[in-house]
């Protein structure tokens, strides 16, 4: 049986250090990302290592659902389902509110939708979700979360637009909440999975060091404020966060489904705490 292995946003960051992980765990590995020159290099040079997977290139906006519909075609060529680490999304500076929930919820559903019916006994997905939502500002809203749950509802960003308010347009705060539904997906899509065997996770990453961070940091001042209330008193690497999912796509986290990881540093816990006195 060959097993294939699929990781978005394979082209730099925590993406392209999830798939140097993935490459030992299964057979042929399917690099995604939407730059093509960016993601054949990565192949290039994932595949120069000699590692053991078989790479190859995938050039694919994770919004767009026939070309989801390619990616699924081409795993069931290659082989049987093993592993999918969905790294692929946007920040806030990066896109208007509406294109974060695009990217950020509706393509994690899409995806996971393409890819449910290759999904079999043994089969693990890893979503990347945030920290944003753990440190307020997405309290529980049952009439929100309503809306969070069905993401892939024709009227979806007009839904979220009136549960939350003009708010929403903020793009910190539609990172959040679209973290926070990536949240709810996992746990929802855990029990549609469950009984085929198969798994599926969220890791939420805190400050991580990576381009896409620096560029945060970089509009966003109080993100230093978290850097130095972090317990370990420094920035994770992407190293740091590809070695936590490549634990949860291994057959050594067989029972672990519908959870989210926490990858910050302890900087939620501290966060928390000072909430906590005063």
């Amino acid at each position: 049986m060959t097993t294939v292995g699929i990781v978005t946003g394979a082209g730099r960051g925590m993406g392209l250090a999830c798939a140097r992980r993935l490459a030992d765990q299964v057979d042929r590995l399917l690099l995604v990302d939407r730059d093509e020159a960016t993601v054949t290099a990565a192949a290039k040079d994932l595949s120069a290592t000699g590692q053991g997977a078989v790479v190859e290139p995938f050039v694919l906006d994770i919004t767009d659902a026939a070309g989801l519909a390619g990616l699924a075609a081409r795993v069931g060529e290659l082989g049987t389902l093993r592993a999918v680490a969905h790294a692929a999304g946007i920040s806030p500076t990066m896109a208007d509110w509406r294109r974060i929930f695009t990217v950020d919820l509706v393509g994690t559903a899409l995806l996971a939708q393409t890819l449910r019916p290759l999904a079999t006994e043994g089969t693990a997905l890893v979503c990347f979700a945030s920290m944003a939502p753990l440190l307020g500002g997405t309290d529980p809203d049952p009439a929100v979360d309503a809306v969070l749950d069905d993401p892939l509802d024709g009227q979806f960003l007009d839904r979220v637009h009136e549960a939350v308010g003009p708010g929403i347009e903020d793009t910190g705060i539609a990172y959040a909440w679209a973290k926070r539904g990536v949240h709810r997906f996992v746990q929802r899509e855990a029990v549609r999975i469950g009984p085929l065997g198969a798994r599926v996770c969220s890791v939420s990453p805190g400050l991580i060091d990576t381009p896409q961070g620096r560029q945060e940091s970089a509009a966003h001042p109080g993100m230093g404020l978290l850097l130095r209330q972090t317990p370990l008193g420094r920035l994770g690497r992407s190293e740091d966060v590809a070695a936590a999912v490549a634990f949860l796509l291994s057959s050594e986290a067989g029972f672990l489904s519908g959870i989210d990881l926490l990858v910050d540093g302890g900087v939620c816990a501290a966060v928390r705490t000072r909430a906590g006195r005063t």
